[in-house]
């Protein structure tokens, strides 16, 4: 059900057939604001109690559809938790149109776009060059933070583990957002991350320069501290060349490209790898 489930969900994905009001981030604002209403979480029991809700009902929906019409029921619940966990048109479009202020030579519109694609990052970049590197790191770590985490978790935790991950991240990225100054949400996800971000990172290592991002990604992988963003960003540098040709593309977008390019084949590997681990019946 995790191979089936992921290749729907990106399908979706891809041809943007989900709308964007039933996107995951879209549902979990009308959620909050339904169940705890317009006012910042502050306490640690309310904050947790907001995190693990979403993860609870798809738990019991998971219990009541087991065994229902020789598992149908199940299998719909997984492709609809995939769909909505793994749809993030926000994402696609501020990159779409960083692209396209990149290939205007509009450079201002380039910053504003950079923040948008990335929120958690400050692009105090000096040149262009240096801009589209920043923005390469920020596709790795989104491509991590939104679609290799999102699928390890539903590979090895299924439903719940995937819902559980993306209501964690949508409060840590309202809080800095807003500064909320939320309680756990950091915390929590920091250790959500720390061993997903390692298992991503080493796939850099595989699908780029083997030698190079290997020393780097024992570098940080194995210390405890490090943070994931850093484990994956400077994993994916080591991994590839951001100076290669890329064709007629701005000095703004070459970097970026090649990342892009990195972040592509490592997905893809991790979808290989589901598959052989589905054929050899390790994954369900």
């Amino acid at each position: 059900m995790a191979l089936f489930s992921l290749l729907v969900a990106i399908l979706v994905e891809r041809l943007k057939l989900l709308p964007s009001t039933w996107q995951f981030d879209g549902l979990l604002r009308r959620y909050h604001a339904s169940v705890f209403g317009s006012e910042p979480l502050s306490s640690d029991l309310v904050m947790a109690l907001a995190l693990v809700l979403p993860a609870v009902g798809v738990y019991l929906l998971s219990w009541a559809a087991a065994g229902l019409f020789w598992g149908g029921l199940s299998l719909v619940l997984w492709v609809l938790v995939s769909v909505l966990c793994l749809c993030h048109q926000q994402q696609r479009r501020a990159f779409k149109h960083y692209i396209q202020a990149a290939c205007r030579g509009d450079v201002q519109a380039c910053y504003h776009y950079a923040g948008e694609l990335d929120c958690s990052e400050c692009f105090d970049a000096v040149s262009e060059t240096d801009l589209g590197t920043k923005v390469g790191q920020s596709v790795a770590w989104i491509n991590y933070r939104y679609y290799g985490a999102v699928a390890l978790y539903l590979v090895f935790l299924g439903p719940v583990g995937a819902i559980f991950y993306c209501t964690v991240r949508f409060y840590a990225e309202e809080n800095r957002r807003k500064a909320q100054a939320l309680p756990l949400v950091d915390t929590v996800l920091m250790l959500l991350d720390w061993l997903p971000s390692r298992l991503f990172a080493f796939g850099y290592v595989l699908s780029g320069e083997f030698s190079r991002a290997l020393a780097t990604w024992r570098a940080n992988a194995l210390r405890p501290g490090t943070s994931a963003r850093r484990v994956i960003t400077e994993t994916a540098m080591a991994a590839e060349s951001v100076a290669e040709d890329a064709g007629n593309a701005p000095v703004s977008v070459q970097p970026t490209l090649a990342l892009l390019a990195l972040t592509k084949r490592n997905f893809m590997l991790l979808v290989t790898l589901l598959s052989l681990l589905t054929i050899f019946g390790l994954v369900s």
